[in-house]
């Protein structure tokens, strides 16, 4: 059974740019309620901690530089198969293969400064969520 909740970040480079309230925008005319959000910085160490899935791959090194070189925007998205249609929302990792319309073919810059994150499962999801956010800090 599908979950009802995902985990996204907005990347330092279309936090950069501006597109956090466009972004958002999107978010919640797609249906999505946001129930736990904030505007931080990762430092290195954390990022390595996030994406340490990937710490074997080539672009490791990178994508922790990246994504710790300025602040993002971080939250817990609830909604119906929120996984599924988060990840149709944001469009394909390379945005010159987005579809129109999404997140990605409409704010990213590249492969590597595709301006948000999307969990891949629910599983993931609710890693990804815990890790940045306390109970605490999460509003139904």
């Amino acid at each position: 059974m599908a979950g009802n909740r995902t985990f996204t970040m907005i990347k330092p480079d279309a936090v950069k740019a501006g597109h956090i309230g466009a972004i958002l925008k999107m978010m919640n005319d797609a249906g999505f309620k946001i129930i736990a959000m904030k505007y931080t910085k990762l430092s290195p160490e954390m990022a390595g901690k996030f994406y340490e899935v990937h710490k074997e791959r080539p672009f490791y090194g990178e994508l922790v530089e990246f994504m710790s070189s300025g602040p993002i925007v971080a939250a817990i998205l609830e909604k119906d198969n929120a996984v599924e249609d988060f990840r149709k929302l944001i469009g394909a990792t390379n945005p010159a293969e987005a579809a129109p319309g999404t997140i990605r073919k409409l704010f990213a810059k590249s492969l590597g400064e595709n301006a948000v994150h999307g969990a891949d499962s629910d599983e993931n999801a609710k890693i990804e969520g815990n890790f940045h956010f306390a109970g605490t800090e999460m509003f139904d």
